[in-house]
């Protein structure tokens, strides 16, 4: 694991960062209770390498009838492009409901127009990103869904990823779109006849799948084994629980997820048997479905999870993570919005943000003595600079800490996220002022410290999360 709290014993001591913490920085922050931390970046190998796209969205494909993915929609142009380059997912359980329609037939709100498509084409150069396109599977043709297909080709270009035929299919039956009786074997049948009717009107199609809603045994592993050559990225979905239960709170959001590591490993097995070229994503993830929790998915405390989820998936070797939303009920949505504009930055965006600010490069492995208080510390190389993340959860305890890079350099930049509370659901702050949603930009510019042969003394406040670079 990375980031593992390490107990003192095991800890060398952090070489040239000796008696710093009579220079501790303090960012400002009121301190209410001091735990001593220290953090060493293993110099001894990368773990994976966080790519490039790693952070996207995942949105319903009826946003393309509401006119939301558009050129002119210049506030959450900004937002993607403060992210960098990524991949937008497109699907949903909307896209199984979607029509393809060259002549404006059938339901308005989940119609598909070439004209949709066409602004989305906008969209995506004026953020720079591709997307993940979904096709309806459960109730299409095999002719309309290659028309689809053939023109979203056409127009979208260079930024077309790849297509995802259909969304959740191992749940299907509980959805009402087949029998009780469908099985996987049924579903790889349909889907493989819809694959090879799209190859055959595009033979360069790029494809992925299954977008399961779980059933990663049954539905996921057997997928990447039969479509190995079909496929370039192996899909599928994660959800920490149900968002309507009662036992969907904060701490057990940030309590992790006990099975998620296995999930995760299990995938990474699957697609390096398989030879999958593009690894796994987790096309489609938030913290509890049904639109999460009230009060929990859309608090500061989501921000923190997200930082540790992001991570987490990173360790395993995903390719990425698409967080899904839209709308402004209060939920899991990174972006709220009208359908037509962004009225809301929330919480998640931010822990987006930070993760994304880390850039390119090999995670390492930290060694971390935390004090007894809930603290974790990732660490990411690339040639240009050295940065570690921090993340601490803990409700009192500010963490004095000392961080050894390994590396040497003048000063550091610094970027805190911080807020009231874990539940608070605003006042999210970098070093101490929010982000402009009308622009996307930060009102204020990173904190400056210096470095010490590579060392590093500064507070990490309660309830934050703070990356440190140094290049």
């Amino acid at each position: 694991m990375i980031g593992l709290l390490a107990s003192s014993a095991t800890l060398p001591p952090l070489p040239g960062c000796a008696n710093l913490d009579k220079d501790v920085h303090k960012l400002g922050v009121k301190q209410k209770r001091e735990a001593h931390v220290s953090i060493i970046v293993d110099p001894t190998g990368p773990v994976t390498r966080i790519g490039s796209a790693f952070v996207g969205f995942s949105y319903e494909k009826s946003a393309l009838s509401q006119k939301f993915f558009i050129g002119s929609n210049e506030q959450l142009i900004d937002l993607f492009r403060r992210l960098g380059p990524g991949i937008l997912r497109l699907g949903g359980n909307s896209v199984d409901r979607t029509s393809w329609s060259v002549d404006s037939t059938g339901p308005a709100d989940h119609r598909i127009l070439p004209s949709y498509i066409d602004a989305l084409s906008e969209f995506l150069q004026a953020t720079n990103w591709k997307v993940l396109y979904g096709l309806n599977f459960a109730s299409n043709t095999h002719a309309r869904l290659a028309d689809e297909a053939a023109y979203a080709t056409h127009s979208l270009g260079s930024r077309l990823y790849a297509f995802e035929v259909g969304n959740e299919p191992d749940e299907y039956s509980e959805n009402g779109l087949r029998l009780a009786s469908f099985t996987y074997h049924d579903f790889i049948s349909e889907w493989t006849a819809y694959a090879t009717a799209l190859r055959r009107r595009l033979p360069a199609s790029v494809l992925t799948g299954p977008a399961s809603a779980w059933h990663e045994d049954s539905w996921t592993v057997p997928f990447a084994a039969q479509e190995r050559n079909r496929i370039l990225q192996l899909t599928q979905h994660y959800y920490r629980g149900n968002g309507q239960s009662q036992s969907s709170t904060l701490d057990l959001l940030l309590a992790g997820d006990p099975a998620l590591p296995g999930l995760l490993q299990q995938l990474q097995i699957a697609v390096r048997s398989c030879r999958i070229p593009a690894g796994y994503r987790l096309s489609e993830a938030n913290s509890f479905y049904y639109g999460g929790a009230t009060n929990v998915s859309n608090t500061f405390g989501s921000a923190l999870w997200a930082i540790e989820f992001l991570f987490l998936n990173a360790q395993y070797g995903s390719a990425g993570v698409n967080f899904h939303g839209g709308g402004s009920a209060p939920g899991y949505t990174p972006i709220a919005d009208n359908g037509k504009q962004v009225v809301e930055v929330r919480p998640l965006y931010y822990g987006m943000l930070l993760f994304s600010m880390i850039g390119l490069g090999e995670l390492r492995r930290t060694k971390v003595r935390a004090d007894g208080i809930a603290l974790t510390a990732y660490a990411v190389v690339s040639p240009s600079k050295t940065s570690i993340l921090i993340v601490n959860k803990d409700h009192k305890s500010s963490a004095v800490t000392d961080m050894a890079f390994g590396v040497d350099a003048p000063v550091a930049t610094v970027y805190t996220l911080a807020a009231p509370s874990l539940n608070s659901t605003s006042g999210v702050t970098f070093n101490g002022a929010s982000l402009d949603a009308n622009r996307g930009r930060f009102v204020n510019a990173p904190d400056r410290v210096d470095v010490t042969n590579g060392c590093i003394s500064l507070v990490i406040p309660p309830v934050s999360a703070t990356l440190v670079s140094i290049k």
